[in-house]
């Protein structure tokens, strides 16, 4: 059970036993349960979204949305706000990694930040499917592993350099059942993943760091509810 406690205590701020130091090679063992986390999440997404569904859509979208970023800590939407200031920064890719390691937020923080909040609100408040809700995140989740795994770490001492040359067989093994439920939605978030991966890497001068990896989940997120809404409308 430690490798799942491993993966849902990183992904997310659900309480976990205490586990002490990671040791070497363990999040390669967790990042197969990458997608049980994102079930876990989802579950309560999805509970959430049928509790409040006689509430008004706009706020019942935005109380889904607070619970997002409240049950993963904020660690994804982080990643886009610091991929946001390197990879859009007009420097050479030493630079733009420096730039990932400040703390401090820029202009293109701030506008992609409002941008993708602001739509992530809108589409949760077009009242998505509590399945889908269950779903998305084990897709998403998934998903990250196939880039992950496809570029090299740029930065090799974090956790999510860590989780690279997983058991990614038995992660597609939890997955599977949502992408079965969600095909399209897999689909597009799979290819918007890997397009994303493979422009940030460029910037980055071949590599792929833990801030991009949040980058890719945000993305992954929001490109699978809006097909969602897409999907509603056709």
């Amino acid at each position: 059970m430690r490798p799942f406690w491993l993966a849902l205590g990183f992904l997310t701020t659900f309480p976990v036993p205490r586990l002490g130091p990671v040791l070497p090679g363990e999040m390669r063992s967790a990042s197969a349960f990458y997608p049980v986390a994102g079930y876990c999440l989802g579950g309560v997404l999805a509970l959430a979204a049928w509790l409040t569904q006689a509430l008004p859509e706009g706020l019942q979208g935005a109380l889904l949305l607070a619970l997002w970023l409240g049950l993963t800590g904020m660690l994804h939407l982080d990643g886009l706000l610091d991929s946001a200031d390197a990879l859009l920064a007009m420097k050479p890719p030493p630079e733009r990694l420096k730039i990932l390691s400040d703390l401090h937020l820029g202009s293109f923080a701030f506008g992609v930040g409002f941008v993708h909040l602001l739509l992530k609100w809108q589409l949760l408040a077009s009242g998505p499917s509590p399945w889908l809700l269950l779903c998305l995140p084990a897709v998403v989740r998934f998903a990250l592993l196939v880039p992950m795994n496809l570029y090299p770490a740029a930065r090799p001492e974090g956790l999510g350099a860590g989780s690279r040359e997983g058991r990614i067989g038995l992660a597609l093994l939890f997955a599977l059942p949502a992408m079965v439920l969600f095909p399209w939605q897999a689909l597009a978030v799979l290819l918007a993943m890997l397009l994303l991966a493979r422009w940030a890497a460029r910037r980055l001068g071949g590599g792929l760091s833990g801030d991009v990896y949040g980058a890719l989940v945000e993305i992954g997120e929001s490109v699978g509810l809006l097909v969602g809404v897409w999907l509603r409308m056709h």
